[in-house]
């Protein structure tokens, strides 16, 4: 019994329990919403006066906004208003002054123009050395959009005095000059009027921007020299004369001169074709002399042959000479036959190299076309690289290709020239071997004959009547 009590007692407590334990749950989440609640309540109110600051912050920006807006309308009305009353003013003091001035304009303009024509020759040329005391009044007179002043205008008719009287003068003046390997020395010239500057090797080209001088490197072949100036001005000179090319055109001759290319540029242009041409004109050349002077010893050796045929020498004709004795005792036609052959020995050894001579010749245009040729398609292929049209490009170019053409005609000119001069040399000494050999075949028929005759006459004389 009692432990049926106790056991009722224990169960009613787990009851209990798990009753309780719901409800205190279900307060706790209550409370913990009413907090959230509360917080975030308490975060749209921080928001909501945020909002409020910045809207009264920006509704003062605009108000100033606006009132600056107003107050920039109203200047630019008011500068829009001077703007066009000073177009007035400034159209009516320019008709002022164009009925004040008169023909004044037209002085101005001329003036003007006078002192850009003068610019070059004070600024460029080499009156500018020793010759530009004035060369002020010329830029301010350029530069100047009012009337000129009557000391500027003293100050051009100075100018212009100063360059006649300098163009007319032999000045010895000392500039600076740029040496072939760059260094820059001072050195005594002499300005010949202004055309020309010369130095101790020549003309020199004067760089007005830089003040310095340098030395053209294609010279004329009658060049003056400051050395030879001197002498003229000095009194052991002065009924001396001399010759020299002198540039009118104030050194634009000079400078063009120094674009023409040399020898040696027009030879490097053409490159290795044109390395190949020269090395066939130099062997063909060398193999003409060789064989020239061959040709020509045979021939006096031939003619002292021909004086002394009883002598015997080591000759062309020696040789026909020596196999004629060898083979005298066979018949007409075997000596004729031997003979043949020793020409024909001869001839071979006098021809020998003149094919060559001639595959050179033929060699040599061939080679030229192919560097020409080859030439243009280079050019023509950086055109199509780069698109360049100018005519001055493709026309160098095209000149520089056709050198080989020019190699190899010139190549060609020499070496069939030689190959024409040692044929007919070598055909001048085959006909006399040739005209020897029929001789001695001749003489020994004669010889035939006559042993033929002389036996057939001793058998008459030997038959009993």
């Amino acid at each position: 019994m009692k432990a049926l009590t106790l056991s009722v007692m224990l169960l009613s407590t787990a009851l209990s329990g798990a009753y309780v334990a719901p409800v205190q749950a279900e307060q706790g989440l209550v409370q913990k919403a009413k907090a959230d609640n509360r917080q975030q309540k308490k975060q749209d109110e921080d928001r909501e006066r945020s909002f409020e600051m910045t809207e009264e912050k920006l509704s003062r920006i605009k108000a100033e906004l606006k009132t600056k807006i107003e107050h920039e309308q109203n200047r630019t009305d008011e500068l829009a208003e001077l703007f066009s009353n000073n177009e007035d003013k400034l159209a009516r003091l320019e008709e002022n002054l164009r009925l004040e001035t008169g023909s004044l304009g037209e002085l101005f303009g001329v003036v003007r123009q006078v002192a850009k024509e003068m610019e070059p020759n004070v600024e460029e040329s080499v009156t500018a050395i020793d010759a530009n005391r004035y060369s002020s009044f010329v830029d301010t007179i350029i530069e100047a959009r009012t009337l000129p002043s009557m000391p500027e205008l003293t100050g051009l008719w100075l100018s212009l005095s100063e360059q006649i009287d300098a163009s007319a003068r032999l000045s010895s003046v000392e500039v600076p000059v740029v040496a072939l390997n760059g260094e820059v020395n001072n050195e005594k010239a002499f300005r010949v009027g202004a055309f020309a500057l010369v130095g101790d090797q020549g003309y020199l080209n004067w760089d007005s921007v830089r003040e310095r001088a340098v030395l053209y490197s294609n010279q004329p072949n009658l060049v003056p020299t400051a050395s030879a100036f001197q002498s003229i001005l000095s009194d052991s000179g002065a009924n001396q004369a001399q010759v020299w090319e002198v540039d009118p055109s104030r050194g634009v001759i000079l400078s063009q001169r120094e674009l023409n290319p040399t020898l040696q540029d027009r030879l490097e242009a053409a490159g290795v074709v044109g390395k190949v041409i020269l090395g066939l004109l130099a062997i063909g050349l060398l193999i003409a002399l060789y064989r020239g002077l061959a040709l020509a010893i045979a021939q006096v050796k031939i003619r002292q042959q021909l004086k002394n045929p009883e002598h015997i020498g080591n000759n062309p004709l020696g040789r026909i000479l020596s196999v004629y004795n060898k083979e005298n005792n066979r018949t007409v036609e075997a000596l004729e036959l031997r003979l043949l052959e020793a020409v024909v020995d001869e001839q071979t050894h006098l021809e020998k190299g003149l094919s060559m001579l001639k595959l050179f010749a033929a060699l040599a245009p061939m080679l030229g076309l192919l560097g020409t040729v080859t030439g243009m398609i280079e050019t023509f292929q950086v055109i199509t690289l780069f698109g360049n049209g100018d005519p001055k490009v493709m026309a160098g170019g095209i000149s520089m290709a056709l050198m080989t053409t020019v190699l190899g005609l010139v190549a060609a000119m020499p070496l069939l020239l030689a190959h024409n001069i040692l044929s007919t040399q070598a055909e001048n000494i085959r006909n006399i071997l040739e005209k020897q050999g029929i001789g001695l075949v001749a003489q020994q028929a004669e010889r035939d004959d006559q042993i033929e005759v002389f036996s057939k006459g001793a058998q008459l004389q030997e038959t009993p009547a």
